[in-house]
């Protein structure tokens, strides 16, 4: 198995965890301390010894920021995480916060008196996240201290993990579709046209997607930590543990100067003693690195270079990405028929469904691991957007609930993410109906058009606007980009109210509205889609961007109300279904075929 359904450990501890941390912060002389949900890299996803977040609070979602006053406490997290939040977190100790309507600087703001000295860790916040609120707390005359050595790791101590040290592997031309050398000379050749004399690589995915190279440091993210500074002209260099290396992906880097970590440093200061014009992303990067480079003000501010042409999968990655779904769809088209036979039985759970889906995954004999944790969620479970089952939390599929499923995997040749939401028994007619609202949703994102240049944020609402008409909605984005094999979160595309990136040919996303009941249940269905084009629609004189449904698996039409979709609506979902069913029911046997072909039969 690749997931471990362990219930977390050591939990009940975060109230005196609390205590040692204000303890300790007031022998170095600060008012408060930021403690987030991040690692050096910056990255999403982070190892265990980067957990600091979940050993201080016991929170144990991939996002959120825990403030820490000398009297009072609370936990920053979006609308993903504040049903979760609130069921793992001591609220006594914690106010429980949810981001954006929320801001650390309006709390500290009032909390603390003028004077006061926040306390943070200079590799843990980003350039631009440390600038934000160094002005907006200089406005209370409140100041932010970089500190030498994070308090939660003292605390920690030897009880601390270790750092990953997972082997690297070189990532077949096969599968990337172009060679490292030819990336890093176009990204040497761009730095030249800027002017710029080297650029620092902090992002664990664009140094893996430069190279050329994968790794398992982070759980189901196969990339290595590591950082890199690209020069204009000469070879890049690669920060890397060497015993990560073995001879492939020694001979592999050829192309590269291997060097450790701890040689980073050294190397920054060199550029900072040589005047160099050196391009560091302030949004990705950490504070440290601006400030061993002389400063915010002496870098070059820039985007990461890798982040789009990664984001614009090459047509061999494309190509990669329709042979990857197609593997996993009829796999999980032989989960949906077996939950089907099973289901009534009564007894399953949420962890004998998660592990008998992974099942079907490994029987391809493709996967290489989950593209993260499933998200098994029975009846009220499956309201928590981001719930993780566990031993402690586990919950039988119940008739008359809903039971939502999310879940992907990671293939040499693509990344695959889906969702859908399962009847166990007879729905009710609420069920029925906010399904199919967000079915509506769905349906919208699946079929627009739209020009260039047009941005996440403009698409955004074409999945909220049945919801809407009901006074309903969800709290999380309708949409994140998703790697070639690499990590399933990917920016900078989303389709979200922060989706702020033009979408382009070659870019995947998903497609995921949701509604959530709490105490309940939750509905989500996820597709992703290939961003193609441009062309002329018939009759049109413009040219218009449009999404290429990548997922292949089918809805639950015993959820579907027919009166509720539109003429239009109905082709699509008829479509999409004779699309599935012929394309996946090829590599189905005879039993699972049949139930493909009562399951994606026309609808209306």
């Amino acid at each position: 198995m690749f997931q471990s359904f362990e219930a977390p450990t050591g939990l009940e501890n975060a109230v005196d965890r609390v205590k040692q941390l204000r303890a300790l912060m007031a022998q170095l002389g600060v008012d408060a301390l930021l403690v987030p949900r991040a690692d050096e890299h910056q990255g999403e996803y982070v190892p265990a010894s980067a957990e600091r977040l979940k050993w201080v609070t016991g929170f144990s979602g991939s996002a959120g920021l825990a403030v820490i006053a000398r009297q009072s406490a609370a936990l920053f997290v979006d609308g993903r995480y504040t049903v979760q939040a609130r069921a793992q977190v001591d609220t006594k100790t914690f106010e429980i916060l949810q981001v954006p309507q929320a801001r650390p600087s309006d709390w500290l703001s009032q909390k603390l008196k003028s004077g006061a000295v926040v306390g943070f860790d200079p590799r843990l916040h980003t350039v631009s996240e440390v600038e934000r609120l160094t002005d907006a707390l200089a406005e209370r005359g409140i100041k932010l201290r970089p500190l030498s050595r994070n308090p939660v790791d003292r605390l920690w101590g030897a009880n601390r993990p270790p750092p990953p040290a997972g082997k690297v592997r070189p990532h077949p031309l096969q599968y990337a579709g172009r060679s490292a050398e030819e990336k890093i000379a176009a990204l040497q050749k761009s730095l030249k046209e800027d002017q710029q004399d080297a650029v620092v690589l902090t992002l664990p995915d664009s140094i893996a997607w430069l190279f050329n190279i994968r790794g398992s440091d982070v759980a189901h993210n196969p990339v290595p930590l590591a950082f890199a500074i690209v020069p204009a002209s000469g070879k890049p260099e690669l920060f890397i543990a060497r015993e990560k290396l073995d001879a492939d992906a020694r001979a592999h880097l050829s192309f590269a100067k291997v060097s450790s970590p701890d040689k980073l440093a050294e190397r920054l200061a060199r550029l900072k003693a040589a005047n160099k014009r050196v391009r560091l992303d302030p949004d990705t990067a950490s504070w440290w690195f601006a400030r061993q480079l002389g400063g915010a003000r002496k870098i070059v501010r820039g985007q990461d270079p890798c982040i789009l042409p990664k984001a614009r999968k090459n047509e061999t990655e494309i190509k990669g990405a329709r042979a990857a779904h197609l593997r996993d769809g009829a796999a999980f088209a032989r989960f949906l028929a077996w939950l089907d036979r099973e289901a009534p039985s009564g007894k399953l759970d949420e962890i004998s469904v998660a592990r008998k889906l992974e099942e079907f995954r490994a029987e391809t004999q493709a996967l290489k691991d989950i593209s993260f944790d499933t998200i098994s969620g029975a009846g009220p479970n499956g309201a928590i957007v981001h719930y993780r089952v566990t031993e402690a939390t586990n919950r039988q599929l119940k008739p008359g609930e809903l039971y939502l499923v999310d879940s992907g995997g990671q293939y040499l040749d693509g990344t695959t993410d889906i969702t859908r939401t399962i009847a166990i028994g007879q729905p009710t007619a609420e069920m029925c109906e906010r399904y199919t609202l967000v079915l509506k949703g769905h349906i919208a994102i699946a079929t627009a058009r739209f020009p260039k240049g047009t941005r996440g944020i403009e698409i955004d609402a074409f999945a909220r606007r049945a919801l809407w008409e009901k006074g309903l909605d969800f709290d999380h984005g309708t949409g994140h980009g998703v790697g070639s094999y690499l990590s399933v979160h990917e920016g900078p595309q989303s389709i979200s109210r922060r989706g702020m990136a033009p979408l382009e040919p070659g870019m995947i996303v998903s497609n995921e509205p949701g509604y959530y009941k709490e105490g309940a249940y939750g509905i989500r269905l996820e597709n992703l889609v290939l961003v193609t084009g441009p062309e002329i629609p018939p009759g049109g004189d413009r040219e218009m961007l449009s999404f290429e449904t990548l997922t292949l698996a089918p809805f639950d039409r015993r959820l579907i109300r027919p009166d509720l979709l539109t003429s239009a609506e109905l082709d699509w979902l008829n479509s999409y279904h004779a699309r599935v069913g012929k394309i996946i029911g090829a590599e189905l046997g005879p039993d699972d075929r049949a139930w493909l072909a009562a399951a994606t039969a026309p609808i209306g």
